[in-house]
């Protein structure tokens, strides 16, 4: 690498030709990567990092390094912004003071420089440079690059690098401000139906019919709970009950659609491209597994919450399959994507008779038959909005587990 007379004007043309079209930051950050090495840029690490808008994380950053062939992209918790990590390194003080950073990494003082310039100068850094990358609102990123060119960068390169990020705010706004948007709509709608809405399913009416397996639940005494223990225990309980059985559902394909106070409608889909039958079966059996991990879970859970004299979680499940309308339903300018349709309220309804029978994982007759799993009969029950009564079975599996077996 030269480093001196690189062509810079090639690299905006392509951001403006390609790099525009790109769908993610991983893909702009490798081909603006690509871009800099092909124009003969002293270039050895190129990063990106942005303030995100997320429940689990704060930050992301996105990291190209020269001679290995995949992006490195990191999530980093609400807590990086009190780690030794983050205090004092580069990057804090180009937030902080909003001042391009530079430092040649030949001279450090381990009483001035963070820990991360020495693990670069480490690793063969022998010059870092990075500033804000300018937004038209106030979302915090930034651009980092490194070099191990003897000597470091020229003042030409660092001319040349202020420029650049003149070009790459419109694009990479565009771009942090669609992963945020797609977590946003993953975090409160579920990636499934996220993806829908953002794909143009927004009016109401808008949605398609559908084949899954429907799961009901709902919690045991939860106005009890509610009148028993400070605010505090019971947000503590809900977000534990909610975490399990969303790690439960999910890991078998699940997606939660609705939190109804302290109840969950999940939606488990028939997959495209298997056989019919194949694929009811397993949608159904997913649910299944679904559930019986779930109460595994929460099992451990609670005797964790016994020990520490909190209170515990009781629930009840109900699983049904049918045919359903999953799309858009409400006021003009208020709308909730979801599932409608007789079998979303016989998930329900078994749900409720889950306390009546004692049992508290429940599924339809049909449900069973279609899973292809031993069961036994419950019984037929009058449903609320169902003409007639309906066979309830419970899944063997799961009673001979948690002590629900037929005696």
């Amino acid at each position: 690498m030269s480093g001196k007379n690189w062509d810079l004007d090639t690299v905006i043309d392509w951001m403006i030709d390609d790099g525009r079209k790109c769908q993610s930051l991983d893909e702009f950050t490798s081909g603006l990567a690509r871009a800099l090495v092909a124009a003969d840029a002293p270039i050895m690490r190129l990063v990106m990092t942005f303030r995100t808008l997320h429940p689990q994380f704060s930050a992301e950053r996105v990291l190209w390094e020269r001679g290995k062939g995949m992006i490195s992209h990191r999530r980093s918790d609400h807590n990086i912004w009190s780690t030794d990590a983050y205090r004092g390194s580069p990057i804090e003080t180009i937030v902080t003071t909003g001042k391009p950073y530079h430092r040649k990494l030949t001279d450090l003082d381990p009483d001035r420089d963070h820990q991360v310039l020495f693990d670069l100068a480490k690793a063969g850094v022998t010059d870092y440079y990075g500033q804000i990358i300018p937004f038209t609102f106030q979302r915090q990123s930034t651009f980092l690059v490194n070099t191990d060119v003897p000597g470091g960068f020229t003042e030409s390169d660092i001319a040349k690098f202020d420029r650049l990020v003149k070009h790459l705010g419109p694009i990479v706004e565009v771009l942090v401000t669609h992963t945020i948007a797609v977590g946003l709509l993953d975090t409160y709608l579920g990636p499934r139906t996220g993806r829908k809405v953002f794909a143009g399913l927004i009016k109401r009416g808008d949605g398609e019919e559908i084949d899954a397996a429907l799961w009901f639940s709902d919690l045991r005494e939860f106005t009890h709970l509610t009148e028993a223990y400070t605010a505090d225990d019971v947000l503590d309980l809900l977000n534990a009950y909610f975490e399990h059985v969303h790690t439960a559902v999910t890991a078998y394909g699940g997606e939660i659609l609705r939190f109804i106070g302290d109840a969950m409608l999940i939606v488990f889909p028939v997959q495209e491209g298997k056989h019919p039958e194949t694929a009811r079966r397993d949608a159904c059996r997913a649910a299944l597994d679904a559930a019986v991990d779930a109460f595994s879970s929460l099992a451990v859970m609670n005797s964790l919450r016994r020990r520490d004299k909190k209170p515990e979680t009781r629930f009840g499940v109900g699983l049904h399959f049918g045919h359903v309308v999953y799309g858009n339903v409400g006021a003009p300018g208020r709308l909730d994507f979801t599932v409608m349709g007789p079998a979303v309220n016989r998930t329900s309804r078994l749900e409720s008779l889950t306390k009546e029978l004692g049992i508290p994982l429940l599924l339809s007759e049909e449900m069973g038959r279609i899973a292809d799993v031993p069961v036994t009969p419950r019984g037929k029950h009058a449903m609320k909005g169902v003409a007639e009564p309906q066979s309830v079975v419970s899944y063997n599996a799961f009673d001979e587990e948690f002590g629900f077996a037929a005696k």
